[in-house]
């Protein structure tokens, strides 16, 4: 089994990372990181082997000590595996942190994809019969040109997004962005029960925030929000409804495992930062490591 050991040792770096800005990816070369845990779990009577994994990676800033370094802001990666009989989504929540603003896009907009994952020993060697059981959340295109009609000061950072049928996410409170596209918007919440967007508007107004030229136009942008979000509810609500009971079994089967680097002398110590949690939309992990 020894000749598996470049093969998953290379895959966690062939995976997409998310959560992760230009700068902080140069960052992760400062440390020979390990993920020889990933790769035994993909081993004869490892917990992914012989599943259908779906993988994407992530970076978690600490500030850990290493050697004579005195504190430092790392960039600590971590592998999620999905284990799944489908691609857990097809979507991508794009966010910017100053901005507050988020978006969800289709995968195929930001020429992303969920790629078989070959190893070294197989790739050029593989017929249709063999059918790939581990996928890698990857770009078709070098990282940043996807985004690149997307305003990458607007959109800082993606996520996966998981959709489960069976949970339902009827949220009445809005993130407001306006105008959009502009770079120092308006950003505010409403809620379309409880707030009342007259006096909403007024207050915006009367914290400079907007115009009375903006008045009419904001509103407009606000309501026509609200219109989409309803109509999002109904046809969630309506594709719950059309989805099958052997589709809404296998979602609530989906199990989330994360990885985090092992320990070795080349390393710093992280154990005690390691956390289930992977994002908002996926919650925590099942399984941690």
């Amino acid at each position: 089994m020894a000749a598996m050991e470049p093969i998953h040792q290379e895959l966690w770096k062939q995976v997409f990372l998310v959560w992760t800005t230009e700068g902080e990816l140069e960052l992760l070369s400062e440390y020979r990181w390990s993920f020889s845990n990933l790769e035994g779990a993909f081993k004869e009577g490892g917990v992914l082997h012989g599943k259908t994994v779906y993988l994407f990676t992530s970076t978690e800033p600490q500030l850990l000590r290493f050697g004579d370094v005195q504190w430092k802001l790392t960039h600590i990666p971590a592998v999620i595996a999905v284990v799944s009989p489908f691609p857990p989504s097809d979507k991508i929540g794009i966010a910017s942190i100053q901005m507050g603003y988020e978006e969800i896009l289709d995968m195929k907009d930001v020429n992303m994809d969920w790629v078989p994952y070959i190893p070294l020993g197989k790739r050029g060697c593989l017929d249709e019969r063999t059918k790939p059981q581990i996928f890698m959340l990857s770009s078709c295109v070098q990282r940043g040109d996807g985004l690149k009609h997307l305003n990458p000061k607007k959109f800082e950072y993606c996520l996966p997004y998981v959709y489960n049928p069976s949970k339902e996410d009827e949220s009445i409170s809005l993130n407001i962005v306006y105008p959009p596209l502009e770079p120092n918007p308006v950003v505010t919440k409403f809620d379309w029960e409880l707030d009342d967007l007259e006096k909403l508007t007024g207050l915006l107004i009367d914290e400079k925030k907007l115009t009375e030229d903006q008045k009419d136009a904001f509103k407009e942008h606000v309501e026509e929000k609200v219109e989409e979000a309803k109509r999002a509810i109904q046809l969630a609500k309506e594709k719950r409804e059309d989805t099958c009971a052997e589709i809404i079994r296998a979602y609530e089967k989906m199990e989330f495992y994360k990885f985090y680097p092992v320990a070795t002398p080349d390393t710093p110590d992280i154990s005690i930062f390691k956390s289930p949690f992977i994002n908002r939309y996926y919650g925590s992990a099942h399984h941690l490591f």
